[in-house]
């Protein structure tokens, strides 16, 4: 049976098919992918109105594709005090934002509980706002730093009031590659773990895929397939994150970008592969708000949210450091041709 074959017969794909994928013209990809997309969401685009918050840049782990750490260029190291995360949260539940997503380098110096009492804070004072924090490579960092087990920590997270995971901290699964651009981070393996039993408390994360870096498409391919055999096993994956490298101020020094047809292959080809992730979200703050919106065309249903203030990113070129405005990002949507539809986190649709 041929490669369109299966994909006509909607028939999974293996390895093999996910690399043979990559040598089908962008066209046919974009055809399978949309075909799959519009069966599952018809012209619906989610986005939500959220806001992301990085309380500290003081890191622990030397990433060499991070731009955001004060441990190496960057000098201007800060850690935000839990009164100065509260103001920013509630100046942001004014704009009318439905989630905070919070996500931090991994501080040595600020005590697990730093880590962890702002979020009841945050309970306490807006108990109706979602509360997305801490991806598995932070878990990672607080059970090795404070000698607790991964269960231990995530239960500590929900008796703090984390409501779900993010999915950073993937990166590449490859250990190979893991070595070389973020040796000493969590592994793959343990990623997988921590995801596992995250889900296994009946919670729900997202997954992401850095790539545009040192990888290969066959490293790409077998990104995906791992996480859809855990998505078999859990179901706890709501999303699908393709993040895209950014080039500026770091130490990978990668010469070859990808092309925006590589990038739109590539959530393609995550459509296709990724049968029982449902939502593939095309994150605007590391494609860039046009190749985002070309993305619906090839697989992409969600488009993230409004974030007001992103500085990951941004620290390394990304044009998101101050966020989008919702009446904004409404008419994109809708001037490109689809349905904008807003979601809470857990993709109930809100209006």
């Amino acid at each position: 049976m041929t490669l369109i074959d299966k994909l006509e017969n909607n028939i999974r794909l293996d390895f093999d098919d996910g690399v043979a994928l990559y040598e089908l013209d962008l066209v046919t990809l974009g055809f399978y992918a949309n075909r799959i997309r519009m069966e599952k969401f018809g012209k619906k685009t989610y986005y939500n109105v959220n806001r992301h918050i990085n309380p500290t840049n003081i890191c622990k782990d030397v990433c060499q594709f991070c731009a955001y750490s004060a441990s190496r260029k960057n000098p201007n190291q800060y850690t935000m005090t839990h009164e100065e995360i509260l103001e920013v949260v509630k100046n942001s539940v004014e704009n009318g934002i439905k989630e905070v997503h919070i996500v931090s380098a991994h501080n040595p110096n600020t005590g697990l509980l730093w880590y962890l009492e702002v979020f009841s804070k945050i309970k306490t004072n807006f108990p109706e706002l979602h509360i997305k924090a801490l991806t598995a490579a932070e878990i990672h960092f607080l059970a090795t730093e404070y000698q607790k087990s991964y269960e231990e920590i995530i239960d500590m997270m929900i008796e703090y009031g984390v409501d779900s995971m993010p999915g950073g901290g993937a990166e590449i699964f490859d250990e190979s590659v893991r070595k070389r651009i973020c040796g000493g981070k969590v592994s793959s393996s343990e990623w997988l773990e921590i995801h596992k039993l995250w889900h296994q408390k009946g919670r729900k994360s997202n997954a992401t895929m850095l790539f545009g870096h040192i990888e290969t498409r066959s490293n790409r391919v077998d990104h995906m397939l791992r996480l859809r055999d855990l998505q078999d096993i859990t179901g706890g994956f709501n999303a699908f994150i393709p993040l895209v490298y950014q080039k500026e101020n770091n130490f990978l020094k990668v010469t070859d970008f990808p092309t925006a047809n590589e990038i739109l292959k590539t959530f393609a080809i995550s459509r296709i592969l990724l049968d029982n992730i449902p939502n593939l979200k095309a994150y605007w703050v590391t494609s860039s708000i046009k190749l985002a919106l070309i993305a619906q065309e090839f697989g992409a249903n969600d488009l993230d949210g409004t974030i007001e203030k992103e500085s990951i990113n941004s620290a390394a070129g990304a044009l998101s450091a101050n966020g989008m405005k919702q009446k904004e990002f409404i008419e994109l949507i809708n001037n490109s041709g689809f349905e904008p539809v807003e979601r809470d986190t857990l993709y109930n649709e809100v209006s």
